[in-house]
């Protein structure tokens, strides 16, 4: 059988690779603590299962638009803009199967053969991914390591070329868990509009922010509208409401794209499911007990972050990691303990997995071989474990 060219360049999701591969081992009895998935250990509130289960019985079972339930997208644009200078216009956001399809829409639609799109390193793994079956060439940049790998117009400037038609960050990041602030994002907006650039701005942890006193992390759409060129912002339900395999995220353009972008998912998925949208709807309606429910999550992550710095700076001092400002990660340096056999991150995470039972994502799967991820969306005892199990390898003890 002959392939197509357009997956010629297709890689597997390393991070699914890995927690799949946890998750195996543990089935055949190895005693695995799984520190790889981004994804809460919560389970959905019942209020929110509640009513796709009534939607159900009521016979909220057929087709929607292709861009989602029209209140459903009236409620996404509210939630994203509020508090903001931008529009709060349903015909502006495109409901799909998850966030990752909202930048894969974006990506395809946006970009083709010859074009080149920036993005932020270290990246999610699907960026550059997204960007190769548009038929475009993804170009990784990094910032400093002491600035926490973000981005400043000039490590752009230095990156791009006239063939640049897009620039893809995330914040808060993964892996790192880093944060833009306002004026950092702006330089970032002004940069990309007077180049002709189109943003495209992944907020889906936006939620889960440690430095705002449980206020949003900044995003793209808290900036004035007239220092911002092409733009699309994308979210989704799926961090901030436990909402990971319900699949339902969302993203905010002009009406233009948007409308582009709908008959884009028209032919290759239509609606994401709708009890889903039903369930996402009364998520975002009932803000009382959303904001109680991210409240409960939102201590959780933050107590889990700061037990998980205080054991690698006792257990770990060795290996330098980035502190992290928001999300549900410790993106950290293993090159310490290279040598004749280990000789990159994948080679350090595969002993760790095969030595200590805990499974982390090594930093290929970002851009960087030096590092690795661990997620700490998991018990505040797993973590314990899980990195005192770490270190008798990367403190060699």
């Amino acid at each position: 059988m002959t392939l197509s060219e357009n997956i010629a360049r297709l890689t597997p999701s390393a991070t699914v690779a890995v927690s799949t591969l946890a998750k195996k081992l543990a089935a055949a009895g190895r005693d695995i603590i799984n520190l790889s998935a981004g994804e809460p250990d919560f389970d959905t509130p019942e209020w929110i299962s509640s009513a796709a289960i009534e939607g159900i019985r009521g016979g909220r079972t057929r087709y929607t638009p292709a861009a989602g339930l029209p209140e459903l997208r009236a409620a996404a644009a509210r939630y994203m803009t509020d508090g903001t200078d931008h529009p709060a216009e349903a015909a502006r956001v495109v409901v799909s199967a998850g966030a990752k399809q909202s930048l894969f829409n974006a990506c395809f639609c946006l970009f083709g053969p010859g074009d080149e799109v920036l993005i932020g390193a270290p990246y999610w793994t699907s960026y550059p991914e997204m960007v190769t079956l548009a038929r475009a060439e993804p170009v990784p940049v990094a910032g400093s390591e002491d600035r926490d790998f973000r981005l400043t117009p000039d490590d752009l400037e230095g990156a791009a070329t006239a063939r640049t038609r897009g620039l893809i960050i995330s914040t808060p990041s993964n892996p790192t868990g880093a944060v833009y602030t306002k004026g950092q994002l702006g330089t970032l907006a002004e940069w990309a509009r007077d180049r002709g650039v189109t943003l495209i701005s992944d907020e889906i942890y936006q939620e889960i922010h440690f430095g705002g006193g449980g206020a949003k992390a900044p995003g793209a759409l808290d900036l004035d509208p007239a220092s911002v060129g092409h733009l699309v912002v994308t979210n989704g339900m799926s961090k901030a409401y436990a909402m990971t395999g319900w699949r339902v995220g969302f993203s905010y353009t002009t009406a233009e794209l948007a409308a582009r972008m709908s008959a884009f998912q028209s032919h290759v998925s239509l609606n994401a499911a709708t009890p889903s949208q039903v369930a996402a709807l009364e998520g975002l309606a009932q803000g009382g007990a959303a904001t109680r429910s991210r409240a409960h999550m939102f201590e959780a992550f933050r107590r889990r972050r700061d037990l998980v710095t205080r054991l690698f700076d006792e257990l770990i001092p060795a290996c330098a990691y980035v502190r992290p400002e928001g999300a549900f990660y410790l993106y950290f340096r293993v090159d310490g303990i290279f040598d004749g056999n280990l000789t990159c991150a994948n080679d350090v995470c595969a002993r760790i997995l095969e030595e200590t039972g805990v499974a982390i994502v090594p930093g290929e799967a970002f851009g960087d071989p030096r590092y690795a991820r661990m997620s700490t969306a998991s018990s505040d005892e797993e973590i314990e474990e899980g990195v005192r199990r770490m270190a008798t390898v990367l403190a060699g003890d």
